[in-house]
């Protein structure tokens, strides 16, 4: 087994306590596992490759942690509900739950290509699965009072990485986990969100290649965010963010939208509206198109 992911040992407070991670077996999801397992996280390790799966769990027991599996999609219905339920038969208890599921949009996806099959597949497996797992777990903490949630979601939800279901998906990703977390705030249940930047199968090979410099010559990425894209740190650099995210001393956090790439850590501030104009709509008419027009054309002026 891997390092704990550069967090001290016994330095999250963590040992004892009882994750699940969905997408466990690759990636930012692997190197989660591993680092939580680092920290005496007893974890539910899940992923679609059933002998993933099982390699997975042999590599944390192999390492003196402790792990079961549960192999199937997290999008699926009934799957993340069984990640809970194992957790709470072999281990006794649940306290955190982490979702790391996803897939990459097919090679060259636009919003014009996709086929409503490929849209939908995105969004089962990366929102969909985001809900069952706060849903199933959300349940259990709202009874006893505590725990935490750590969603992934995607710099590509703010558009610019181009396709369509992928950030639709994790647009809903973010709206998800703020609503979550403000209804779960008063039984002590955090939610939260990481934007990770990271080496995975998602951000690797050929198609990934010609996709990230596909946007750089039209203009959608900048020179330096084209070269993170194309270099980008390994998964171990933004595991310790999950898994601070799960402890207590995070305890305060909640409703929160980070990102992480490498040595780079952002906090995305609450969406508010900009003032442009107002009237009061009891005394006054509705704008006409010629007065939207200069307002408009002003509040969009550099």
């Amino acid at each position: 087994m891997t390092s704990g992911g550069g967090l001290s040992p016994g330095g999250a407070g963590l040992g004892g306590r009882v994750a699940v991670v969905a997408g466990a077996t690759r990636g930012i999801g692997l190197a989660v596992s591993y680092a939580l397992a680092g920290q005496g996280v007893s974890v539910v390790v899940n992923g679609r490759d059933r002998q993933a799966v099982a390699d997975t769990v042999a590599e944390i027991r192999g390492g003196g942690g402790y792990a079961v599996g549960v192999p199937g999609s997290a999008g699926d219905d009934g799957v993340a509900q069984a990640m809970v339920e194992t957790a709470l038969a072999e281990f006794g208890a649940l306290d955190i739950a982490i979702n790391c599921a996803g897939i990459a949009e097919p090679p060259g996806s636009t919003v014009l290509t996709i086929s409503p099959d490929e849209f939908r597949a995105q969004v089962d497996a990366h929102l969909l699965s985001a809900f069952h797992l706060l849903q199933a777990a959300g349940r259990v903490f709202v009874e006893q009072g505590s725990g935490s949630i750590v969603l992934t979601g995607s710099a590509a939800s703010l558009g610019m990485f181009g396709g369509s279901g992928y950030p639709a998906a994790k647009g809903g990703v973010n709206a998800l986990a703020l609503a979550a977390a403000a209804d779960l705030r008063d039984h002590r249940v955090r939610v939260n969100v990481v934007m990770p930047g990271a080496k995975s199968r998602l951000s690797s090979g050929d198609d990934y290649v010609a996709h990230i410099e596909g946007l750089h010559r039209r203009g959608i990425l900048d020179d330096l965010t084209r070269d993170a894209a194309l270099d980008p740190a390994p998964p171990e650099y933004v595991a310790p963010l999950y898994v601070f995210l799960a402890g207590d001393k995070a305890e305060h956090i909640t409703g929160e939208i980070f990102s992480a790439a490498g040595g780079f850590i952002g906090r995305f501030e609450s969406q508010q509206a900009s003032f442009v104009a107002y009237r009061d709509h009891k005394t006054t008419s509705p704008y006409s198109l010629d007065e939207l027009a200069g307002i408009l054309a002003e509040a969009a002026a550099p």
